[in-house]
């Protein structure tokens, strides 16, 4: 099953990086917040990857045909393929990276439509490159399957940012720390997709967390997998300092490849039930 990274965003809130490097190339550690992500999908047997990259783009293509510095030890033997899209093979970790210019201006959904056809399975996972987390992607994966709807989001309680403060008029009642429990669910960024999905999703303008997913969601195609563990989004200076913070310490949730062995992905697979191609392995079908 092929992992979709959306590489392409400027990354406002991080200027102080974003000026210099794209988003997904801000650090954790001594790598950037991409590899992590990708060493995620692949500990849980997804290792082929295709990166949609517009600002700075040419950055994060440079760390996988190793010329860049700090690409010397990870990528090898690029190759071009018939349509001028960049496809590596990463020697260390095994995985297939499939580079894409997806313009530098193009919104969420543009860039997955612009993708559509290098696409070969008919399920497929979607992520961004800011975000890390110890969900189970596998179990994603299942639960995804068992429901048979077109599209899965993940939703996690973000983490507190303010005091709670209740008023009676101009007196404070109540002051208290924010708790995890009183916070909405958020989209978590980590999605699994129908080809299907590509009916909605017509130029380069469309976001893909706006229309495309509201449509899902009234017409019953979109289900959401809750996840109640670790989750940190890198938006901003803070957060870049807190992460780096907790992989200096050895507080790595997310890095679950340092915890266990890998496990293998699914290859057999089960058929959505409006389409004619397969998508989910029948072990995945009967999980909740």
């Amino acid at each position: 099953m092929e992992v979709v990274i959306l590489c392409g965003g400027r990354g406002e809130r991080l200027r102080e990086y974003t000026d210099v490097i794209p988003k997904p190339m801000v650090q954790i550690g001594d790598q950037p917040i991409l590899w992590h992500v990708m060493k995620m999908y692949a500990h849980a047997g997804y290792d082929k990857f295709t990166l949609c990259l517009g600002y700075k783009g040419e950055i994060i293509r440079r760390f996988f045909t190793g010329n860049s510095e700090t690409s010397a030890s990870v990528a090898r033997w690029p190759s071009r393929d018939d349509a001028g899209h960049i496809e590596v093979v990463h020697c260390e970790e095994s995985w297939t990276v499939r580079l894409v210019d997806t313009g530098e201006h193009t919104m969420t959904g543009g860039r997955l439509k612009r993708i559509e056809s290098l696409l070969e399975d008919e399920t497929f996972l979607v992520t961004y490159a800011d975000c890390v987390s110890d969900v189970d992607l596998r179990a994603l994966v299942k639960f995804h399957c068992s429901r048979r709807r077109l599209a899965t989001v993940t939703v996690v309680k973000p983490p507190p940012r303010f005091g709670v403060v209740r008023l009676a008029g101009d007196r404070v009642v109540s002051f208290a720390e924010k708790r995890p429990e009183d916070e909405p669910w958020i989209s978590g960024g980590f999605f699994v997709f129908h080809r299907r999905l590509f009916e909605h999703l017509h130029h380069d303008a469309v976001v893909l967390e706006q229309a495309p997913l509201a449509q899902l969601a009234a017409s019953n195609e979109l289900s959401a997998f809750v996840h109640d563990g670790f989750w940190q989004c890198v938006d901003t200076v803070s957060d870049a300092m807190r992460i780096n913070a907790r992989w200096e310490d050895g507080n790595r949730p997310w890095a679950r490849w340092e915890m266990r062995s890998p496990r293998t992905g699914p290859s057999t697979p089960w058929r959505h039930p409006s389409s004619k191609r397969s998508s989910c392995s029948p072990s995945e079908e009967g999980a909740t």
